[in-house]
C-alpha cells in the first residue's frame, strides 16, 4: 500500500466508523427469514408527482417467492441519513475541466446532515483527496483537475471494489451511494461482453448495501476518441448502475456532455425521491446473492433499486 494512501485509509476509517453493514448481515436468521433493506428510487412515469404509496402497495419477490414487507420509509432527514462519494477517474481527459463547477454547486446544494467524500480513481484503488464530512465547502474546494495520463485508469471497477471494501461496515446511516465520474473503459479487460471486474464490483456494491451512479466523461489519449473502447465503456456504466439500484447518465456516444448539471439535477431528484424498503428475505443453504423484483398496486410509477441481495444461509 502506497504511504500516501494510508493515511486517507485512516482517516476513512475513523471518520466512518459508523457507516451502515448490509442489512441481513446484522440480523438473526430465523425460520421465518431475516430482515433486509434496500433502497428504492421512486420516478413517475408521466410529469414530476410521486403518488402517496403505501407498504402493502409494495411487493417483493426473491427468486420465484414472494416474501413479507415490513418496512416502507421514505428516506428524509436523519431518518435516512446519506454518505456519498463522488468518484472520479484520473485518466479522465481535458472536457471534465469544464465540469467541476458543476460538481461543486453539486457538492454544495446537499443537505447539511449528508456526509460528502470526494476521491480519485487510480491503478486500481481511490485516493482520496476528502474524507467523509458534512463540510460541503472543503469537499468542493478538494475538487482538481484530473491527472489524465493513459496509466492512471487501470480499470474503475477495479477501483470501486477497492473502495466498497474498505467502506466501514457499522453505522445507522442507511444510504450509501457513488457517483462514478469516468468513461467507463477498462484497460485490465481488453475483451468485451462480460466483464469479470464490472461483476465483482455489482457483487461488492450489492453485499456492502451501496448503490452507484455514473456520469460518462471521455478518456485521455486514444482510448478517448475510440468509439469501440467508448461503446464498451458506457454499456459497462450502464450495467453497474441498473444492477446496484442507480442510473446511469450519457450520450452513448464517445464526446463528453456540455454539462454536468442535468445530470445533476436529474440525481439530485432522485435522492429525494428514495424509500428504504425492509424485507423478510428467505435465508438459503449457503451465503450468496439472490435475485429480487419490487413492484406495486400503484402503475403510474418506476421502481429502480439493486437486482440482488445478499442473503445469510440457515444456521447449521
Amino acid at each position: 500500500m502506497k504511504i500516501q494512501n494510508f493515511a486517507s485509509l485512516i482517516a476513512l476509517v475513523v471518520t466512518l466508523s459508523a457507516l451502515p453493514r448490509p442489512a441481513a448481515a446484522q440480523q438473526t436468521v430465523t425460520a421465518q427469514g431475516v430482515p433486509v433493506q434496500i433502497i428504492v428510487s421512486v420516478e413517475p412515469k408521466h410529469g414530476h408527482e410521486i403518488p402517496t404509496i403505501a407498504q402493502n402497495e409494495v411487493f417483493v419477490q426473491q427468486g420465484h417467492n414472494s416474501r413479507p414487507v415490513t418496512g416502507w420509509v421514505q428516506a428524509t432527514g436523519n431518518q435516512a441519513g446519506l454518505a456519498l462519494a463522488i468518484l472520479i477517474d484520473d485518466s479522465s481527459g481535458v472536457n471534465l475541466t469544464t465540469q467541476l463547477n458543476d460538481l461543486r454547486a453539486f457538492l454544495q446544494q446537499q443537505a447539511p446532515t449528508t456526509l460528502v467524500a470526494v476521491g480519485y480513481m487510480r491503478n486500481g484503488t481511490v485516493l482520496l483527496t476528502q474524507n467523509f464530512t458534512q463540510d460541503h465547502t472543503a469537499a468542493a474546494k478538494s475538487l482538481r483537475l484530473a491527472l489524465g495520463y493513459f496509466g492512471a485508469e487501470a480499470s474503475p471497477y477495479l477501483s470501486l471494489s477497492d473502495f466498497i471494501k474498505r467502506w466501514p461496515a457499522d453505522s445507522s446511516i442507511p444510504r450509501r451511494e457513488v457517483l462514478l465520474v469516468t468513461s467507463g473503459i477498462d484497460t485490465v479487460y481488453t475483451g468485451a461482453y462480460q466483464n469479470p471486474y464490472v461483476d465483482a464490483s455489482i457483487q461488492d456494491a450489492q453485499c456492502a448495501g451501496v448503490i452507484v451512479y455514473s456520469i460518462y466523461t471521455p478518456s485521455a489519449g486514444h482510448f478517448g476518441h475510440s468509439y469501440y473502447r467508448t461503446y464498451w465503456g458506457q454499456n459497462y456504466l450502464s450495467q453497474l448502475s441498473e444492477e446496484t439500484g442507480g442510473e446511469s447518465y450519457s450520450l452513448m456516444e464517445p464526446q463528453g456532455p456540455v454539462s454536468f448539471t442535468p445530470y445533476l439535477d436529474k440525481f439530485s431528484e432522485q435522492l429525494l425521491n428514495q424509500f428504504l424498503l425492509t424485507f423478510l428475505a428467505e435465508p438459503q443453504k449457503k451465503v450468496g446473492r439472490e435475485p429480487v423484483k419490487i413492484t406495486s398496486e400503484v402503475h403510474s410509477v418506476d421502481f429502480l433499486y439493486p437486482d440482488g441481495v445478499c442473503v445469510p444461509a440457515f444456521p447449521q
